[in-house]
């Protein structure tokens, strides 16, 4: 599947709670209903894929450095994160992500996201711009 061409147009949601679950390289293996809906994506199309098909390219990798670092450590994360849905369009998210752990290790993890306020965006957008231009 190609990754959508991202247009500059934000969707915004503002209730629900999108949850998933991926195994331990990111593959996704539980997209609930809401995120099919947010992402634009059938359930089909999510299972199976790598989460980064939602990946948004203003991202900075250190964040997501940052995320997986914490995570495999079997620590929890936090964070605002720019999503990419299958129309182009971007969304918003106040991401809770967790290692799932069964009989002592690590087996995947799981991510739930509520729709981000205006200052956990602002906050978020200020340190990205920083991060990429770090990056560059």
């Amino acid at each position: 599947m190609q990754r959508p061409t991202p247009i500059d147009e934000r969707y915004t949601f503002t209730d629900g709670v999108i949850v998933s679950e991926t195994d331990l390289k990111g593959i996704i293996t539980f997209a609930n209903r809401k995120f099919c809906e947010i992402a634009g994506y059938d359930k089909s199309e999510l299972n199976g894929k790598n989460h980064n098909i939602v990946r948004h390219p203003d991202m900075p990798k250190a964040a997501f450095k940052d995320l997986w670092e914490t995570i495999q450590k079997g620590e929890s994360w936090t964070g605002t994160v720019k999503n990419l849905r299958k129309d182009g369009r971007y969304y918003w998210v106040f991401s809770f992500i967790s290692p799932i752990i069964k009989n002592g290790g690590i087996i995947g993890y799981s991510a739930a996201r509520k729709p981000a306020t205006q200052i956990e965006i602002e906050e978020a957008e200020a340190l990205y711009v920083k991060l990429l231009r770090e990056e560059q």
